[in-house]
This record gives structure tokens, sequence and C-alpha cells, in this order.
């Protein structure tokens, strides 16, 4: 029997709807001010919901574009699997994002945020673009 077609004995099934989790990610979203600088705000991504995507991609590698200040491209969920990010907005803030925290990029216009390795040699990370108009589903930390 291959394994597409393997039989399971021991799998558990909840009853639970997944739309009612309380359960949440740590995540970070960097976003534009009305002025068009960039900034960012703690919070949290709830979990075991579906996000309205269409692909994603792996990297390791950084364009040499991705060195200086720059938008995001699109909006995008980051993931990373390894390494640790410190993240600069306009007015001079840093957060860190290490694996465990989500990082939301939907700063989109003006002169953006840039990053830099910390303690690390290599970021490996997954970018999960958010189709367009679809709900990014952050929630913020209260202040």
């Amino acid at each position: 029997m291959d394994a597409q077609h393997k039989k399971h004995n021991d799998i558990s099934v909840s009853t639970e709807s997944t739309e009612s989790t309380t359960e949440f990610i740590s995540a970070v979203r960097l976003l534009n001010n009305p002025d068009g600088s960039c900034t960012f705000e703690k919070g949290k991504l709830p979990t075991l919901k579906h996000m309205n995507t269409t692909t994603f991609w792996l990297s390791t590698k950084t364009e040499e574009w991705e060195k200086n200040t720059h938008p995001a491209p699109r909006r995008q969920y980051v993931i990373t699997l390894k390494g640790n990010v410190r993240f600069k907005v306009s007015d001079g803030s840093t957060f860190l994002i290490q694996p465990g925290t989500i990082l939301l990029a939907e700063d989109l216009k003006g002169e953006g945020h840039s990053w830099e390795m910390v303690k690390s040699k290599e970021w490996e990370r997954m970018y999960v673009p958010i189709t367009e108009d679809a709900d990014d589903f952050f929630i913020a930390d209260d202040k």
C-alpha cells in the first residue's frame, strides 16, 4: 500500500468549529501612516483560520533591493522559519522578528522599512501573498 492510501488507525477528529478558535500566533504588522511614512503595530493572528491566499514561496536569498529601505511589494504574510531579523521603520523604531512571530507586510507606499540580520547568517522565510481586498485577520494588541 503506498503512502497516499495508507490506513491510519490513530486519527482523532475534533467536532469543534475551526472558525471559533481562541488560539493565536504573535504577529507584527508594517503599515503606512497617512503621510506615507512606515510604522508598525504588534498583535496576533488567529490559528485555524482560513486565510485568503492563493500561493506561497520560500526564500533564503536576499535580493539587492531588499538591502535598502523599501516598501512591501504586496500585502503578504512573511513567516520566518530560521533567523532573527530586526526591522526599522520611518521614525527609527525597531522590532525583532524570530521564528514564531509572523510579519504582516502592508506598508505598500512611501519610504517603507529596512531590516538586518541579528546573530544569524541566514534568513529562511516563506512569503504568502494576501488575496487583493481580503481581510488580513490581524488583531492589534491593546495599547
